[in-house]
């Protein structure tokens, strides 16, 4: 199932697969591990069948810190 959560005192909003399924954005096609846009949000996702990759999962926890997100 997607989850979404606010970030950044409501101006991102976070898009992820609580079971670890990679993300497919309807408007463009694109697949993505997570996703996080701008509030408000213009797109729409759909769960994939096809598993985030761990080191991938990594990289995404790793931006979200970067960016202050924990």
């Amino acid at each position: 199932m997607i989850k979404t959560e606010l970030l950044k005192d409501g101006t991102l909003i976070r898009h992820y697969s609580d079971s670890g399924m990679k993300l497919l954005q309807a408007e463009t096609g694109i697949m993505y591990d997570e996703a996080i846009d701008i509030v408000p949000c213009q797109y729409t996702y759909e769960e994939t069948e096809i598993p985030v990759e761990q080191d991938e999962l990594a990289d995404a926890i790793n931006a979200l810190n970067i960016l202050g997100v924990e």
